[in-house]
């Protein structure tokens, strides 16, 4: 047997991009396992965001096309796995010096193993890009809500796949690669705002203005007048929230690329951005309504989350919650006057994510502080703050990340739309009577048990509240017109 030495010094990339010779060398000396203990467990607990988002999304889908969400959840999971395996990872953190792009040099996971990540030196490249994927996931779960009850399974599969190319890589390159153009501008983006929030939010607007409203049930002939239903299942909104935001904890605190007080420090951020977002929405809702709400309560946490993550890693403590709650109410306000797009975006993904994301990263801008990145014991002085420390640029630095990726998502997405739309087989619109009878019925056995309730009379002792038009603030949640529903030659519902 050889004998193994702990290597003490990396050799040159372009010499050996594997950093050693695991047969001869101990790869793991230079690294400390609690680093490397953390970002794995990190990676595990982000992970499980993706199904969280596919639960939330069935509880705000009516019932006929719960269930799709769920699957789609599962699809993005595996499908956009392997993509981020066989080349998404190296397009994004390739060494190379391409202010746009990344290439194919890291493809298949190919010389990724021991070499120091481009994100920490702390942690190796191998897993800071096992940490990768679980962004990319998630990332085309929150676009895949925009599909709506009305857009066909397979071509939005493509799309995702098409979108993770085209737009999600790419503005991660520009963003987080130290060749990226805005990484180079010195935009402040700590855990994904433009590549993840913006890019899916202004993404799901495009989806959504490209499919049309969904079908007026009262009426097949109204396809113009949208109809905003109520969620069907709020309790599984609750739940899903609450997987997020714990899975939340994981893709701030991870985004340190190491385990030091800064990755502490990012945590408590995360918590009371939640919590400031939360409250804020609730109160809202009650000022306007007079009523509190499920639906309401988890898009005003959801909201918090997603104004922090630009901010987590820069801004003190002592504003995290401010910065949820300014971003919460931001979000409500788009959710309460979002009729004005004529757009039915009925789970609110441009709201909460694509306006959410553009206020955090803009109050990134504003409240960043340079003591803060130094808390992880390799920024030092790199950073020189925000606006309140006079460091007046960032925040055209910040509007200038938030105007491009906005932008860049929206223009990308209707070409891919329009262009997969003209595809043989491929028209990214359910068929009328297929949106109208659920589209869970038209992909999956699994919805089979429920036939006898969608084809036939509901028993005299039930009523059926799916589809009811409503009132409230949370989303899907402008008020509808009409009488209750009647579907398949039942009955017209009665509301209680």
């Amino acid at each position: 047997m050889s004998e193994i030495v702990p290597i003490t010094e990396w050799p040159d990339y372009s010499e050996n991009p594997q950093g050693g010779d695991p047969i001869t060398q101990d790869l793991n000396a230079p690294y400390n396992k609690g680093d490397l203990c953390w970002i794995l467990v990190c990676t595990i607990l982000c992970w499980q965001i993706t199904p969280a988002i596919g639960y939330l999304y069935a509880g705000m889908h009516r019932r006929k096309a719960a269930l799709t969400m769920v699957f789609q959840s599962l699809f993005c999971a595996c499908a956009c796995g392997i993509q981020y395996w066989i080349y998404g990872y190296s397009l994004y953190q390739s060494h190379t010096s391409n202010p746009i792009l990344g290439n194919l040099s890291l493809a298949a996971f190919h010389n990724i193993l021991a070499q120091p990540s481009l994100a920490n030196s702390d942690i190796p490249d191998l897993l800071y890009a096992c940490f990768g994927f679980t962004f990319v996931t998630a990332t085309a779960m929150i676009l895949a809500g925009a599909m709506l009850e009305r857009g066909r399974l397979f071509p939005s599969m493509l799309f995702l796949l098409c979108w993770t190319t085209f737009v999600y890589y790419i503005l991660a390159y520009w963003e987080w690669n130290p060749s990226g153009w805005l990484y180079n501008l010195g935009v402040l983006d700590f855990a994904g705002s433009g590549p993840v929030h913006i890019a899916s939010g202004f993404s799901a607007l495009a989806w959504s203005l490209m499919l049309g409203p969904r079908l007026n049930e009262h009426s097949k002939e109204e396809r113009q007048k949208i109809i905003h239903t109520k969620p069907h299942n709020p309790f599984l909104v609750g739940i899903g929230t609450c997987f997020i935001w714990f899975g939340w904890f994981a893709f701030n605190g991870a985004s340190t690329a190491n385990l030091s007080l800064r990755s502490i420090y990012v945590v408590i951020n995360t918590n009371l951005a939640a919590c400031g977002g939360g409250i804020a929405w609730a109160l809202l809702e009650y000022y306007f309504s007079g009523r509190f709400s499920i639906i309401g309560f988890c898009s005003g946490i959801i909201s918090g989350l997603v104004g922090i993550t630009p901010a987590a890693g820069f801004i003190p403590v002592y504003v995290a919650a401010l910065i949820g709650a300014l971003t919460s109410c931001c979000c409500y306000f788009t959710n309460k006057y979002k009729h004005l797009l004529s757009i039915d975006e009925g789970l609110d993904i441009f709201a909460i994510h694509g306006v959410g994301g553009f206020v955090g990263d803009i109050l990134t801008g504003f409240f960043a502080a340079s003591w803060v990145p130094a808390l992880d014991g390799v920024s030092g002085d790199a950073y020189a703050g925000g606006w309140w420390e006079h460091n007046w640029i960032q925040m055209g630095y910040q509007l200038a990340a938030a105007v491009t990726c906005a932008s860049w998502s929206f223009v990308i997405s209707c070409i891919l739309l329009f262009v997969i739309n003209k595809i043989p087989g491929c028209h990214i619109r359910a068929k009328d009577e297929d949106e109208l009878r659920g589209l869970d019925f038209k992909y999956l056995s699994d919805a089979h048990w429920d036939d006898l309730m969608v084809d036939s009379h509901p028993p005299a002792s039930s009523t059926v509240h799916e589809g009811v038009p409503f009132t409230g603030s949370g989303p899907g949640s402008e008020s509808g017109s009409g009488s209750p529903v009647k579907r398949d030659g039942a009955e017209p519902a009665k509301l209680d």
